[in-house]
This record gives C-alpha cells, sequence and structure tokens, in this order.
C-alpha cells in the first residue's frame, strides 16, 4: 500500500520535514521543522553497505553486524555474567516501549498510515506472544507503541546518512525498540543488544516501509521482517549462524542448518547434525507466511539478553 496519511508536503528541497508524536499518551501536535533542525538534516552520502534478510535482489547478506567466534564466545560469558550480577534472566514479562519512526520522502512516498502502524505493533505481539503455532514459545515481551513520527526527508527515506538520521531521532533508553521504516534494497537491518554501551544513538532496527502488513513485496510483506530484526535486537543470532556446527547460534533447541532458507522447503535438511532445518523460525530467512516460531531456547536467551544488557 502506497497511501499516505497525516501532512503532506510538496516541496522541491529535502531541508524540511514533520515531526509528530504520537503513541500511549496524548499526541503531541505534529509541527514543521525548518532547515538546520538536527532531526532535519539533509544529506546526500550513502551510509549503508549491508545486504539483509531476503535481499529483494535474490541474494543474501548480512543484517547485523559481524560477529566472530571468538567475539560470540566472549559475549556469551559476559551476558552470563551480567545476568546474573542482576539477579538472573528476567523471566516474567516484559513490556517494551516502541518509537516507530516514518522516513517518507519529500513527495510522500512511504509514508505509511497509523493502521499499518498498528498493525505491525499487533504482528509483534503476536509473534513473541507465541500465537502463530501450538509449538511456539511465549517469549514474555510484549510491546506498546509509544510514539509515532514522521520525517519527509528524500536522504533520509533512501536511508543515507543512517548513522547521523538516527542518532537524531532515536527515542528513549536501552530498553526502548525503535524502528525506522525506510526505503532500501533490503529488507531490515538490526543492531545487538551488547553493542548498546558503545553506539546508543544508533540502537534500534530499519525495516523496509513496504514490509508491513499492508506493503507490496511479494512474500514479504505480512510484518515478519520486524519480527526478525527485533529478534536480533533481543540478542538472537541466525538460525544458520555458524553454518553445520554444535555451537551454531547458541541455542540448543535450534537444529543446525548451512545456509540461509529461501521460500518455505519443508524437509530441507543441510546439515549431518540431528534435526531438519527450522525453516519456521522466525530467525531463518523464509517467507513471511512460512514463519511461525520461536523456541524456548531462544525465549531463554532473549530474557538472558534482556536483563543483560537492556533492563
Amino acid at each position: 500500500m502506497r497511501s499516505t496519511t497525516g501532512i503532506r508536503l510538496a516541496v522541491a528541497t529535502i531541508s524540511v520535514c514533520v515531526v509528530g508524536l504520537t503513541g500511549l499518551a496524548a499526541p503531541a501536535q505534529a509541527r514543521v521543522v525548518e532547515a538546520g533542525d538536527a532531526r532535519c538534516a539533509a544529506t546526500s552520502s550513502a551510509s549503508h553497505s549491508d545486504s539483509a534478510r531476503g535481499d529483494r535482489r535474490g541474494g543474501y547478506g548480512a543484517d547485523t553486524r559481524h560477529v566472530t567466534a571468538d567475539e560470540q564466545l566472549r559475549i556469551s560469558r559476559e551476558a552470563r555474567q551480567l545476568a546474573k550480577a542482576k539477579g538472573g534472566p528476567a523471566t516474567a514479562g516484559v513490556a517494551v516501549p516502541v518509537y516507530v519512526h516514518v522516513m517518507a520522502a519529500a513527495d510522500g512516498t512511504g509514508n505509511v498510515t497509523d493502521e499499518q502502524v498498528a498493525q505491525q505493533i499487533a504482528v509483534l505481539n503476536t509473534t513473541f506472544g507465541g500465537a502463530e503455532s501450538g509449538t511456539a514459545s511465549q517469549t514474555g515481551f510484549t510491546f506498546a507503541l509509544a510514539g509515532t513520527d514522521r520525517f519527509y526527508n528524500d536522504a533520509w527515506h533512501n536511508d543515507r546518512s543512517s548513522s547521523k538520521y538516527r542518532k537524531a531521532t532515536r527515542l528513549g533508553g536501552a530498553d526502548a525498540l525503535n524502528i525506522w521504516l525506510v526505503e532500501f534494497d533490503y529488507l531490515g537491518i538490526a543492531t545487538f543488544p551488547w553493542d548498546y554501551a558503545k553506539q546508543s544513538g544508533v540502537d534500534g532496527v530499519r525495516v523496509n516501509w513496504d514490509s508491513v502488513p499492508g506493503g507490496s513485496i511479494p512474500n514479504y510483506n505480512l510484518g515478519e521482517t520486524a519480527t526478525h530484526e527485533v529478534g536480533h535486537w533481543l540478542g538472537l543470532y541466525h538460525t544458520f549462524q555458524g553454518g553445520c556446527t554444535e555451537t551454531n547460534d547458541e541455542v540448543a533447541d535450534t537444529p543446525a542448518q548451512s545456509s540461509p532458507t529461501n521460500g518455505c522447503p519443508d524437509g530441507n535438511d543441510t546439515c549431518a547434525l540431528p534435526g531438519l532445518d527450522p525453516i519456521h523460525n522466525y530467525m531463518d530467512y523464509s517467507y513471511d507466511s512460512c514463519y511461525t516460531e520461536f523456541t524456548g531456547g531462544q525465549t531463554s536467551r532473549m530474557q538472558q539478553m534482556w536483563t543483560a544488557y537492556r533492563a
């Protein structure tokens, strides 16, 4: 769906944007921000170089930064120590405030509706609530819209200078999920929780605006890209992390797989280790319609990572 809502600006430049914060509290009135405001800085330099889940060009790439085997081991030890020092992993429900930043073009392209934003939040609550399968884990994480703001800036819409625009617009602390809806060749890119201390200004996920519910990207328009990226934001690796190894994604109940899944090939088995490829797991690269679950092991890991780095 490419329709737009709210204030639409017909401007030739990209140095003006509209900021309107809405959410659970009374909505703030939208305001026009003039050129020079840091939240509206325009630039033409491209900044993203990562491919991501379900690259629309048919390839695959990293939707997170690369984590080496040595670093993976260090992070695992550190997370256990930090969580233990804080009293152990969170086991009760965790309510996550969500700020959605709609990065539209100057002509309004990408200005998803409030209804689509609400539907995306609903998808997160369904998937993390274990409601899509009888075998899915109920993770204990719930998501509530804390605010929505809208920018009309061609550079930001096309994900240029992403570090700058994220630092200019990010809201909340370590526990706040920021989602930037942008236009790029990919579906999503996420940061990890253990990077928050050093890179708090860019913490969150970038999601293709056309992948939210009602979008038009074939096989990737049910809102599950956000689920996948938020899984990374909560500390999960891909199910194919490390390939056919015992360590793999550090989750015992997700069978090892050698490479990302394309489509929804039931019975796929790319490793000699026990178990079929977990193609229905949100942390694979399957079609949105193929996704049905997080596992109990993934829930335990997310709870530990939350306590260690976000609580």
